[in-house]
């Protein structure tokens, strides 16, 4: 968020819990009331760009600790509403709003292993990023009129203060994370092109992974 509102660009952030900067949205996009009541708050409000950034994953993921046999229903359930489901159901509410630009773009964090056959043992988080994947794929037919740019992200390990820690700690092996830095130059790319041009999947990969 500090990337951007540093280049002049009014930011409008969603989460549940208040962000240090920007302008704030309140809303649990696990829930249908949640995703509804940003829809809501936005309004009319012309939009350029549609970052959907955040995303979660199973307990233990990613860890030996993780077994899917230890994880819940309710666990599948929780990170598919988060990492598919509002996806798609925030790109229908705002679809409107970003219509109202030149040349709208919407941006999604998937994962590597949301490509094909490079599955983790994390079931709901694999399902969600490979699912996001198709369902950008289709999102950018249903609204080709309205000229959307539909682009997923996928990452390696991200060079966040949660993977440094798990790298420091030894939950994750050591290695060299993506620079955070590199993933905002990718957005910047991509909502720098002109609306001649749609990309569909970028894969950031980890030279020292």
């Amino acid at each position: 968020m500090r990337h951007l509102l540093e280049q002049g660009h009014h930011v409008i952030g969603v989460s549940r819990s208040q962000p240090q900067l920007g302008e704030w949205i309140q809303s649990d996009i696990s829930t249908a009331d949640g995703i509804r009541k940003v829809c809501e708050e936005i309004g009319s409000r012309p939009i350029n760009g549609f970052l959907y950034l955040g995303g979660v994953w199973e307990e233990n993921a990613f860890t030996d600790s993780y077994s899917f046999q230890s994880s819940s229903d309710t666990e599948t359930r929780f990170v598919i509403a988060v990492n598919l489901i509002a996806p798609i159901e925030l790109s229908r509410g705002l679809a409107r709003n970003l219509s109202l630009t030149q040349n709208p773009r919407a941006i999604f964090i998937g994962a590597l292993s949301g490509l094909d056959q490079s599955a983790t043992p994390e079931v709901a988080n694999t399902a969600s990023k490979f699912g996001l994947r198709g369902a950008i794929q289709a999102l950018r037919l249903a609204y080709q009129d309205q000229k959307i740019g539909f682009t997923v992200i996928n990452p390696g390990n991200v060079s966040t203060l949660e993977v440094q820690k798990d790298i420091e700690e030894g939950r994750f092996p050591d290695q060299e994370p993506i620079p955070l830095e590199d993933l905002c130059k990718t957005i910047d790319w991509l909502m720098s092109l002109s609306s001649a041009t749609e990309v569909g999947d970028v894969n950031l990969i980890q030279k020292n992974g």
